[in-house]
């Protein structure tokens, strides 16, 4: 499913969306204007096969992303526009940034966990209460999981 994060009174909060997710996200809220470490934990794989690659979206409102690196695993980013200009630190206005990340080339047996680090900004003008989603993509030698569905407005996530 996904990841989403919730966006609190005075924050923000991350999660993955869905009861039956597998991959989550360690930290599910967080503060609106200030910086986020997303950790996205894969406790499995596919049906028993390795996981191989994960693909993540970075929601709007976050930015500044930056992925930790991953020994073993190729990490490539894709930029783009961001829908609207964010305020960041020192008044600088961003305009865009990382949009997607992804992790490939490693191995990640079924039987073991790990996690995938990335870090950001919540912009200061997301809504407090507001779920954030991180649809993720989790690619296996055999079979691929896709959590990336985003419930519609005003229903609950499943």
């Amino acid at each position: 499913m996904f990841r989403e994060l919730v966006l609190g009174a005075v924050g923000v909060v991350a999660a993955v969306c869905a009861a039956s997710a597998h991959v989550t996200l360690e930290t599910k809220e967080a503060t609106v204007g200030a910086p986020y470490k997303a950790v996205l934990r894969v406790p499995h794989g596919c049906e028993g096969a390795a996981t191989i690659a994960l693909r993540v979206r970075v929601p709007d409102g976050m930015i500044a992303v930056k992925p930790m690196p991953k020994p073993g695993w190729k990490i490539e980013t894709v930029s783009g526009k961001y829908p609207q200009a964010y305020s960041h630190f020192r008044n600088a206005k961003l305009t865009e940034g990382v949009t997607e990340i992804s992790f490939t080339g490693g191995n990640l047996p079924d039987a073991f966990y790990d996690e995938f680090v990335f870090t950001g900004f919540l912009a200061g003008d997301l809504e407090a209460g507001k779920l954030l989603y991180f649809p993720v993509v989790q690619e296996c030698e055999k079979g691929i999981h896709r959590w990336i569905e985003i419930p519609a407005a005003g229903k609950p996530a499943s």
